[in-house]
């Protein structure tokens, strides 16, 4: 099934995907340009079925198996091809909304957010709460029909651009931290909500600060019940099982630019830098197959367990920054320009996005492992 799922998309993708959109993908969605080329793909994704196959057939997907959305993987990156502009939203968002939203929310913001003819984030991390969602310090306080919401959220992907946000308050500040806590979905163009992009050193603006001034949020904006906004960051979201091989995905193709990178520049790899270059092709495989084996369990019915997310994205933060790192040793002064430069300034935010490696391996060995906290 799964031979006959890669066969469609790969003739899918030959009659479909263009030059254009394969730069762009390469590119930054800070840019315009690239973001209405991205945007314009995107919709010829979601019309195809092919901008989320894990999802249910209902709501746009192809209620695609665990092999089939792993074939989805592996081709779409093989050939180029980007997916959704709402990276966050397809992934966590959307999955939250089809399974705590009220049939209302469901309508009004699933198809639009699939399609990425609105752009989402996520509002979770604070300056003094960053893997520690519990301790966050953004307060809503319901007055009337509406949330009126004070407080700041930081490294906020995609914010700048994003028309709305899933964002994460407390409204029981008299409740233990992990209760009190409400999801809410706002309109970022609503009063009171200022958004402040952050260069980082890399150049780009990835991210942003969100500061909330007594926004007023109509109470229609709750995702799932009041207080328990916790629950619905917790529960596992997405449809797309196959998601953690993303990361083994990403990783070999940054690797085989670096070899491509090292036969153009006729760079002299030393027995050292051949060692090195050998040792991070057998940490990628020795991922892809940790990865594949935990796929095959989840295909036949497993459970996925809790820790095995953490531990891929752990190794792909420790992998994307020894390969920024080699391609410094191996490039020499090649490797200070673009697009090596931009890899390696930032890889050094690897081992914080999505979760510091800390709390990961906090959740390896607890979860995984099955030691003390």
């Amino acid at each position: 099934m799964s031979e006959a799922f890669r066969r469609g998309l790969v003739e899918w993708l030959a009659a479909n995907l263009t030059p254009e959109v394969v730069v762009a993908g390469r590119g930054s969605a800070e840019g315009e340009e690239h973001l209405e080329v991205l945007r314009g793909w995107n919709r010829v994704l979601a019309d195809a079925r092919w901008a989320a196959p894990a999802w249910p057939a209902e709501h746009g997907g192809r209620d695609a198996t665990v092999d089939e959305q792993l074939a989805y993987l592996e081709v779409m990156a093989e050939k180029g091809a980007p997916g959704p502009v709402n990276v966050i939203g397809v992934a966590n968002i959307a999955p939250a909304i089809l399974e705590f939203g009220t049939q209302l929310q469901k309508d009004r913001f699933i198809a639009p957010l699939l399609r990425g003819d609105e752009i989402w984030c996520q509002g979770m991390s604070e300056p003094d709460a960053g893997s520690d969602l519990a301790s966050l310090r953004t307060t809503a306080r319901l007055v009337g029909d509406a949330f009126v919401v004070d407080g700041q959220k930081t490294w906020n992907s995609l914010g700048h651009l994003a028309d709305w946000c899933q964002l994460y308050v407390r409204t029981d500040p008299e409740a233990p931290k992990h209760a009190g806590i409400s999801c809410l979905l706002v309109d970022m163009c609503t009063p009171g909500i200022e958004v402040s992009p952050v260069r980082t050193m890399a150049g780009d603006r990835t991210f942003s600060e969100l500061f909330f001034s007594e926004a007023r949020i109509p109470s229609s904006a709750l995702l799932g019940p009041l207080n328990d906004g916790w629950r619905v960051a917790m529960t596992t979201l997405s449809y797309e099982r196959a998601g953690v091989a993303k990361f083994h995905l990403a990783l070999t193709d940054r690797f085989n630019e670096l070899l491509e990178a090292t036969r153009k520049t006729g760079a002299t790899v030393t027995p050292y830098y051949r060692d090195r270059l050998a040792q991070v092709y057998a940490k990628i495989a020795c991922l892809r197959w940790t990865t594949a084996r935990e796929l095959e369990a989840v295909g036949h019915g497993s459970r996925p367990r809790p820790a095995m997310g953490s531990m891929a994205k752990l190794l792909w933060s420790e992998i994307s920054q020894e390969v920024a790192d080699l391609a410094v040793g191996v490039l020499g002064p090649a490797a200070l320009e673009r697009p090596w430069s931009t890899t390696l300034l930032g890889s050094v935010s690897s081992s914080i996005a999505g979760g510091t490696s800390e709390i990961n391996r906090n959740i390896v060995g607890e979860h995984g492992l099955g030691l003390p906290r």
